[in-house]
C-alpha cells in the first residue's frame, strides 16, 4: 500500500509519495502561494499528481504549522494566509476524498516514533526548536487527540518566573494573544531578543551559536536554562523515554549535550532526566509522520 504526505510549510509545500516498505519513491515541491486559493489549488495539483504516480488514490496526510479549531474547524496558523479559513476542509474538496490533517510538530513525534529515533520506545516527546516552538508526543507509535486539539503547543506553556525574575528579562507578548509564552524566550527569535537585551546588539541566532562559548556565553546560558525548564515541564508531565529534537535550532552543533546538563541541573535532586536525541528523518519527518497518520486512519491501526 502507498501513502501520500504533505509538507505544508510557509515557503515550500512538498509531495511524497511512500511505498509499503515507507521509502520516498517520489517527491515534487512548488512554491507555497500567499493567496489562500492559490495555496489549496497547490495542495490539490500535489495530490493528483502523487495520484498519477501511484495510479490510485492512496491515503492522504498533510503536516502544517498551526492548529484547527475542531469547533469551528477553522485554522489558526500563523506562517500560512489561512487563519479563520476551513483549509482542511477546502483541501478535501479539492482532491475529491478525505484526508488527515495535523500540526507538523506533531508529525514529527509520530515519525520519529516509529521510524526514527524513538523506535523500541513507549512514549516519545518531540520538541522543535525554530521560529517557534512546537512538541507532540507519541505512545505506542501512536498519536492521542483529547477534545481540544491544542495538545503538544508547549511553546505557549509559560515561561518560568525564576529565570524571567533572575535575569531581568522583559514580559512579551506572544503572537497566539497570551503574555509571557516560554516560545517568546526561546524560539530563534526569542534567543536573538535575548541577546539584544542583554548586550544591545542585533545578532542572529547562528551568529550567537558561533560565539557561544566567547562573547555571547551569557546570552547562551540562560537560553539553555529556559529550554531546559521548558524540557522539565515536558518530563514532570509526560515523562517520555526521550526526547527528539528537530527545528534549526536543534542543528546547532553541540546543542544536545549543553541541553542535557542544563536540563539534569532543572531536574529535583537527582530523578535523572530523558535522554535528548536530534531527530533522524531529516526533511521527510513531517511528510512522512502526517502520511502514516493517513495510512493509521485508514487501516483501523
Amino acid at each position: 500500500m502507498t501513502a501520500i504526505g504533505i509538507d505544508l510549510g510557509g515557503t515550500k509545500i512538498e509531495a511524497q509519495v511512500f511505498d509499503a516498505t515507507w521509502a520516498v519513491i517520489a517527491r515534487k515541491r512548488c512554491d507555497t502561494p500567499q493567496d489562500y486559493d492559490a495555496l489549496v489549488a497547490a495542495v490539490g495539483a500535489l495530490v493528483r499528481w502523487a495520484d498519477d504516480v501511484t495510479k490510485g488514490t492512496p491515503p492522504v496526510g498533510i503536516a502544517a504549522a498551526g492548529l484547527v479549531n475542531p469547533q469551528t474547524v477553522l485554522a489558526l496558523t500563523a506562517n500560512l494566509n489561512a487563519t479563520g479559513r476551513p483549509l482542511p476542509g477546502d483541501i478535501e474538496q479539492a482532491i475529491g476524498r478525505s484526508c488527515t490533517y495535523l500540526n507538523d510538530c506533531r508529525a514529527l513525534a509520530l515519525s520519529e516514533a516509529v521510524f526514527g529515533q524513538g523506535q523500541g520506545h513507549g512514549i516519545v516527546a518531540a520538541l522543535t526548536l525554530g521560529t517557534g516552538i512546537g512538541g507532540g508526543i507519541a505512545m505506542d507509535g501512536a498519536l492521542r487527540s483529547g477534545p481540544t486539539l491544542t495538545g503538544g503547543e508547549i511553546g505557549h506553556t509559560s515561561a518560568p518566573a525564576h529565570l524571567i525574575a533572575r535575569h531581568d528579562l522583559p514580559v512579551r507578548r506572544c503572537g497566539c494573544g497570551r503574555i509571557g509564552c516560554i516560545e517568546t524566550y526561546i524560539a530563534g527569535p526569542g534567543l536573538a531578543a535575548i541577546a539584544a537585551h542583554l548586550t544591545g546588539l542585533t545578532v542572529t541566532p547562528r551568529l550567537i551559536a558561533a560565539q557561544r562559548h566567547a562573547a555571547m556565553k551569557e546570552v547562551w546560558g540562560i537560553w539553555c536554562d529556559l529550554t531546559a525548564d521548558l524540557i522539565l515541564t515536558l518530563t514532570l508531565t509526560v515523562d517520555p523515554d526521550l526526547i527528539v529534537l528537530g527545528g534549526g535550532l536543534s542543528r546547532i552543533d553541540g546543542v544536545v549535550d549543553d541541553l542535557t546538563a542544563a536540563a539534569a541541573g532543572a531536574q529535583m535532586g537527582d530523578f535523572g532526566m530523558p535522554r535528548l536525541v536530534l531527530a533522524a528523518g531529516g526533511e521527510t519527518s513531517g511528510a512522512r509522520g502526517a502520511a502514516y497518520a493517513a495510512w493509521q486512519a485508514v487501516t483501523d491501526v
